[in-house]
């Protein structure tokens, strides 16, 4: 499995969740444009630096002139996250978690969301922001944890139905349909978690914190 990072020009990720991710085997960094002002920020050598590099200030450009390999896309039609995207899966990676993904632009982050739908089905694509790690899923989908674990649960549509196992507020065919319904910090009440998804993408967002300190990932 290929496995590579992708830094967005939001709030910066430390260096410690970089590393990390690292040692899950995330070990190909791609910064989006300005992304490479956080790398430069915590010490990180990105492997490529991606955009139409708009965001990238003239020092981190001149920083990574020769450690990095910087490809300049000018096309417009698409953000440099999701040029960053297009890259990986044309490098044919299986797996991505993002960073850098929300910060003070509210339209930004949405954004960001949206892409992981845009781009389901094509790579695996995780976001972790802060304390809180993101999974898409639209299939039968079993996955570790520990009781007491908070996980959240959110759809988009009434099509959508969701079946659960191993959660205190147990999901029965439900529907969440965004704006309407929602299962936010339900509780894990066993060490396996079982959700069922038919006809729709899910985001499961669970504790990132959480998960590094029992190794959930």
């Amino acid at each position: 499995m290929k496995k590579c990072l992708i830094i967005a020009n939001g709030k910066s990720p430390t260096k410690k969740v970089v590393e990390y991710f690292y040692t899950k085997g995330f070990n190909t960094i791609i910064c989006a444009d300005g992304g490479a002002n956080s790398a430069k920020k915590i010490d990180v050598i990105p492997h490529y630096i991606i955009g139409d590099l708009d965001s990238i200030s003239l020092s981190t450009l001149k920083y990574f002139k020769n450690k990095s390999k910087i490809i300049k896309i000018k096309r417009q039609n698409d953000t440099d996250v999701e040029k960053c995207l297009k890259f990986a899966i044309k490098k044919k990676f299986d797996e991505v978690v993002l960073l850098g993904v929300t910060g003070d632009r509210l339209d930004h982050t949405i954004c960001n969301l949206g892409i992981v739908i845009k781009f389901y089905g094509k790579l695996k694509i995780y976001f972790s922001a802060e304390s809180s790690f993101l999974t898409p899923i639209n299939k039968t989908t079993q996955f570790n944890s520990k009781v007491g674990e908070t996980i959240s649960i959110y759809a988009f549509d009434d099509k959508t139905k969701i079946s659960s196992t191993g959660l205190k507020y147990k999901l029965n065919k439900t529907a969440l349909p965004f704006g309407v319904r929602e299962s936010t910090s339900n509780v894990s009440i066993s060490n396996k978690i079982t959700l069922k998804i038919k006809s729709g993408i899910v985001f499961v967002i669970r504790d990132f914190n959480f998960m590094k300190k029992h190794d959930l990932f």
